[in-house]
């Protein structure tokens, strides 16, 4: 009796290694993961709104990138400035590449500018994938956002819907990026959307130090995205 059911026993393993799927790689023949092409920085420079610049935020980016083993491409903050001293408007959409952008995890966050930004009323009402879930720091980290503790959900843009620069009188991105005084402001996007579905242009911070940007909401992060092979 052992024997026989000895014998049935792998009779069925045999019948069950011949299906499909069953006793074999479940990864194996599937699309490899994307490469992360968007992060929100997991550390600020402690300088508040001053990051030297546009040249020191792309800068700050590419940090982290390698840091984080995808230095192989050259990567942007997205950040707008404002025409100053014979220098033209800068929009962080034209900083950013044409897309798709996908996170640490393999996840799509927009498929193209026009997606990302909901140029469109379609687009608008469908929105890009931006959300707490998916909006993740360079380490495939969540970010803090409204109801943790700090709330952080603050990131810098100076930008408008849009993705473009403000072009009125105001100061919307901390004079271009080089001031951490207490006055002064830069425009502010949330990554989690709670409080504004805005994910690039929810309020203005009540100042350009660091801990004005605490007490708005925010830590001084910024969102960067892969432009192209380095």
């Amino acid at each position: 009796m052992r024997i026989i059911l000895h014998e049935m026993t792998a009779v069925a393993l045999l019948a069950l290694a011949a299906v499909p799927g069953v006793g074999q790689d479940k990864g194996k023949g599937k699309a490899p993961a994307q490469p992360m092409s968007f992060f929100i920085t997991s550390v600020s420079k402690g300088k508040g709104a001053n990051y030297g610049g546009l040249a020191g935020a792309d800068q700050h980016c590419q940090m982290l990138a390698e840091a984080a083993g995808a230095g192989n491409r050259t990567w942007h903050a997205y950040l707008s400035t404002q025409a100053a001293n014979g220098q033209p408007a800068v929009n962080a959409r034209d900083r950013i590449g044409s897309g798709p952008w996908y996170n640490a995890t393999g996840a799509l966050i927009g498929n193209n500018l026009a997606e990302l930004h909901g140029d469109t009323l379609e687009l608008a009402r469908v929105g890009n994938s931006l959300t707490k879930l998916r909006a993740l720091n360079e380490k495939g980290g969540t970010v803090k956002g409204l109801g943790d503790q700090p709330n952080e959900h603050d990131i810098l843009t100076g930008s408008q819907p849009d993705g473009r620069a403000f072009t009125d009188s105001m100061d919307h991105t901390c004079s271009n990026w080089t001031s951490e005084a207490a006055d002064g402001s830069a425009q502010l996007g949330h990554f989690d959307r709670n409080g504004s579905l805005s994910w690039n242009s929810a309020h203005a911070s009540r100042g350009c130090g660091q801990q004005n940007l605490v007490t708005t909401g925010g830590a001084g992060y910024l969102y960067c995205f892969a432009v192209g092979p380095r």
